[in-house]
């Protein structure tokens, strides 16, 4: 049943809009931070039924599940969906999310292990543009998602590095993940005539 093209694209949808009511709600609170990462998240699940002009025209659903994990753990205020691990699952997943699009949508093709590198890279870099993000909002609105707590004492600061160098080895563990989630699961079983449109299966 999960595999139609309809159910795929409602599935789609509902998580979209999802992100978008908790993009809103961080807007409300301030959260800079939040807000860029929800931002990101739906922007690249709207890329494709705006290229094609079709609402179903969308990712397959278990791409989009794994990339809002955070996003529901922040709703839900679920701890272990809030953790480092599990946010850089979403970023290995948002990786994945463009690797899928330039593969699916595009008339790129990819071996397996072009793939799989680029999602290890890719994931690399958006964690280091996350970390950026959350530093930026620290600076700027007084948050404490890169600095472990107020005020910024050396001790604090290099508490801080460290956790953030961690942070980066697990990134790198997730993208590795999501790289084998790329090659086991969604070039071998994800078929493109049964998720997509006719103008986008080939």
């Amino acid at each position: 049943m999960l595999e139609t093209e309809r159910t795929n694209a409602a599935l789609g949808w509902m998580l979209v809009a999802l992100v978008v009511a908790v993009a809103c709600a961080s807007v409300w609170d301030r959260d800079l931070a939040w807000t860029a990462f929800c931002v990101a998240v739906a922007a690249l699940a709207v890329v494709p039924p705006v290229a094609y002009r079709n609402r179903r025209v969308m990712l397959p659903w278990e791409v989009l599940v794994v990339a809002f994990l955070p996003v529901l753990g922040h709703v839900l205020a679920t701890w272990w969906l809030t953790t480092a691990v599990a946010t850089y699952l979403s970023v290995a997943a948002l990786a994945l999310v463009l690797v899928v699009e330039l593969d699916v949508f595009t008339t790129v093709r990819m071996t397996d292990g072009v793939a799989a590198f680029v999602v290890v890279v890719t994931t690399m870099a958006v964690a280091g543009l996350w970390a950026v993000v959350q530093w930026l909002s620290d600076r700027s609105l007084g948050t404490t998602l890169v600095y472990v707590s107020r005020p910024v004492t050396p001790a604090v600061d290099t508490a801080s590095l460290h956790a953030l160098m961690w942070d980066f080895v697990a990134a790198t563990a997730c993208g590795v993940v999501g790289a084998a989630l790329f090659v086991l699961y969604f070039q071998r079983r994800v078929r493109a005539d049964e998720r997509f449109a006719a103008e986008v299966a080939r």
